[in-house]
């Protein structure tokens, strides 16, 4: 499939759904009417029919009956329509996407951080970064996973190659992943992290396996009862009711501290609870193939179903809630103990359930994430799933490219590193993209590490630890100058390599903070430190001394360059990798051109 296919694919569903909103407003109309049509006829007959009690009781139970059932037609004809919006938006989303606008979804700028390995300067996180441009999550737990598995992709070929296979079946399976992603934005806005988890209730159970309460819910609805029977006969007066009344209500509020600390944890989340119980039904629904899918569907039916057990939940906090609003609170609680029956049937739900919680929202937090990685897949039919090699050290793409650039205009290149202890040394003049390449071979190695599909034509690594050092900054807050930073940055480097980690390493522009002599001699004192080490990675540099190193470490070094041209005064970049040292600079020229020199 091609891009020009999927956009195509996106358009008709929008077109659809366009044309199912419009039948589903029309009818919702006609509904509308019908409702009103029966309040009016309904009230027209009662009057006619006034004088005979029975006949008019017997008409507003019909037309009772006809509006209650107009009402639940209503109700879901305006689901569906809400439901056929949701997908049109998302439909809309995914075409701008497609056109590298991101703007629909969250980058996670929380997550951005300057002491990160390689995140910060990979710009993996915030607007245009890649976690925009991958993050398609509905629920705050799902966000949260798929940016843990940006921050620590898996170093082990097992979790990445099943990672692979859960991506591709749901890459294979958009219909039923736009399906989990519009029920995701319906109702709750689960992308808020304050909304219902396992820590929503408090842990102390104050009225459930209570005697005094476990009796009292039992006992007073039974004394009204008697009461009532003994006033029907005559046998009391009616007034005993007020004294009974006085005294259940007090009874009652001895239990209200407790039931207003629930209410008050679950307000306005039974609309999240209805989304939660739509989210666990749909995976609980589908088969999987892969392992990781079907293991977390499992996860949700194991011994209870999840859908089924956070569906009872939902009813006892609306029916919680419903009995603290007024005048309801005045008849219910005293006389049918409603607000304390269901603050204890909902701790003893949690009693039975809540040992299942943190297992079920990390099956949900995971299908989240995965939906977001398969949407990528889909809308990106040309990238490859890298084959992960346990053999120390190799990163050999073929046609790499960075996936927030433009692909009609995004130039690949090649990279080869194919054994343990070799490093890449690329020269080459200002923005001929050194800096690109070394983004572009950061990010692949992420996205290969947690199993999504690369921008390449074909990749094969190593999983080692991932650090770069591309966007040193200093620090007013904590006293450090730019120097400083990168020396601290530099020095942990060499500290993971001491410890014998495996470490993929990224460095642009050495010791840029510090005077052209002391750059030299130290970038090639820490080029002779990496490789005494046993590292390997990529380093991009101005200084064109670097290149002497392949000939004195003809085994640990290859020198490529990105190369710059004048042409009729003007520069122009090819920003294809070749082997070699570069032989071409621009900043002087560039200097001429916008009149900040007189150079000749």
């Amino acid at each position: 499939m091609k891009i020009k296919d999927i956009e195509h694919s996106y358009r008709s569903l929008i077109d659809k759904e366009f044309t199912t909103v419009q039948s589903l407003k029309k009818k919702i109309f006609i509904i509308a009417a019908l409702r009103l049509s029966v309040v009016l006829v309904a009230a027209l007959l009662c009057i006619f029919t006034w004088k005979n009690s029975y006949l008019t009781a017997g008409i507003i139970f019909v037309f009772f009956s006809i509006f209650i059932l107009l009402l639940k037609l209503h109700q879901k004809l305006f689901y569906k329509k809400n439901y056929s919006e949701a997908l049109i938006t998302l439909a809309e989303n995914e075409c701008k996407a497609l056109n590298y606008d991101f703007s629909s979804f969250d980058g996670a700028s929380e997550y951005i951080s300057a002491e990160h390995s390689f995140s910060y300067d990979l710009d993996l996180f915030g607007d245009r970064s890649v976690f925009q441009a991958i993050n398609r999550t509905c629920t705050y737990q799902g966000k949260k996973f798929l940016a843990y598995l940006f921050l620590t992709p898996y170093l082990d070929k097992k979790n990445i190659v099943e990672n692979q296979e859960s991506i591709q079946e749901l890459a294979s399976k958009q219909g039923w992943v736009n399906h989990f992603r519009v029920l995701g934005s319906l109702n709750g806005k689960l992308e808020n992290k304050e909304n219902f988890d396992s820590n929503t209730f408090p842990e102390t159970f104050l009225l459930h396996k209570n005697k005094f309460w476990e009796i009292m819910i039992n006992i007073i609805p039974c004394l009204y009862l008697i009461l009532l029977v003994l006033t029907a006969f005559n046998w009391v007066s009616a007034l005993y009711f007020i004294p009974l009344w006085i005294i259940t209500y007090a009874i009652n509020a001895f239990a209200s501290k407790h039931v207003n600390n629930i209410v008050n944890n679950i307000d306005k989340k039974t609309d999240v609870l209805n989304t939660y119980t739509s989210l666990f039904n749909a995976i609980e629904e589908q088969n999987f193939d892969s392992y990781l899918l079907e293991k977390n569907r499992k996860i949700l039916i194991k011994k209870t179903s999840a859908s089924k057990a956070i569906y009872k939940l939902n009813r006892y906090c609306s029916q919680l809630n419903m009995s603290m609003a007024y005048p309801m609170t005045l008849f219910f609680n005293p006389v049918l103990c409603w607000s304390v029956r269901y603050a204890i049937k909902i701790e003893k739900w949690l009693d039975t359930y809540k040992k299942y919680l943190p297992d079920w929202f990390d099956s949900l937090s995971h299908f989240d994430a995965w939906c977001s990685l398969s949407t990528y897949a889909y809308t990106h039919p040309g990238y490859s799933y890298p084959k992960i090699n346990t053999e120390h050290f190799i990163f050999d793409g073929k046609e790499l490219g960075h996936p927030l650039l433009n692909r009609s205009n995004c130039v690949t290149n090649d990279v080869k590193i194919s054994k343990e202890n070799y490093f890449l040394v690329i020269t080459g003049a200002n923005m001929a993209g050194k800096s690109t390449y070394l983004r572009t071979i950061g990010v692949n190695h992420v996205l290969a590490c947690i199993g999504a599909p690369v921008y390449a034509k074909s990749l094969e690594i190593f999983p080692g630890n991932l650090v770069t050092n591309l966007r040193t900054t200093d620090s007013l807050v904590d006293h450090e100058s730019y120097f400083f930073s990168e020396l601290k940055r530099l020095k942990m480097i060499i500290d993971r390599l001491h410890s014998g980690e495996h470490l993929f390493i990224i460095l642009d522009e050495i010791l840029k903070g510090t005077n052209s002599e002391d750059k030299q001699k130290g970038s090639l004192a820490l080029m002779k430190q990496l490789i005494s080490l046993k590292g390997n990675g990529i380093i991009a540099t101005h200084d064109l001394v670097l290149g002497i190193l392949e000939a004195n470490y003809p085994e640990n070094i290859k020198n490529y360059r990105f190369e710059a041209e004048i042409v009729q005064d003007e520069l122009v970049f090819d920003y294809k990798l070749k082997e070699g040292v570069a032989q071409n600079m621009n900043a002087t020229f560039l200097m001429k051109k916008m009149g900040i020199t007189g150079i000749e």
